[in-house]
């Protein structure tokens, strides 16, 4: 995973899909692309890279409480709603 780009790893999500990230304490999003497979800790689900971290203010932190959900090349957002997850 480059750090200097705005990108994620997803244990299942296909390779290139984009999804919108945004940090449960401050609301702060960014759309990152999925380019790596992993987290590999229990209860992580995604993880994303130093700058898009910095973006949603989790670099102090390491961690944070994230809902993601699945944005389509049309900036239209896919599925029902937010999937809350750790991330």
């Amino acid at each position: 995973m480059n750090a200097a780009k705005l990108t994620a790893a997803h244990r299942s999500l296909p390779f290139g899909t984009k999804v919108l990230v945004t940090n449960k304490r401050n609301g702060k999003s960014v759309i990152v692309r999925i380019n790596d497979r992993g987290p590999f800790i229990r209860g992580r689900v995604i993880d994303v890279s130093k700058a898009a971290a910095q973006n949603i203010g989790m670099v102090s932190s390491g961690t944070a409480q994230v809902c993601y959900q699945i944005v389509a090349d049309s900036k239209k957002v896919a599925g029902k709603g937010m999937k809350d997850v750790d991330g």
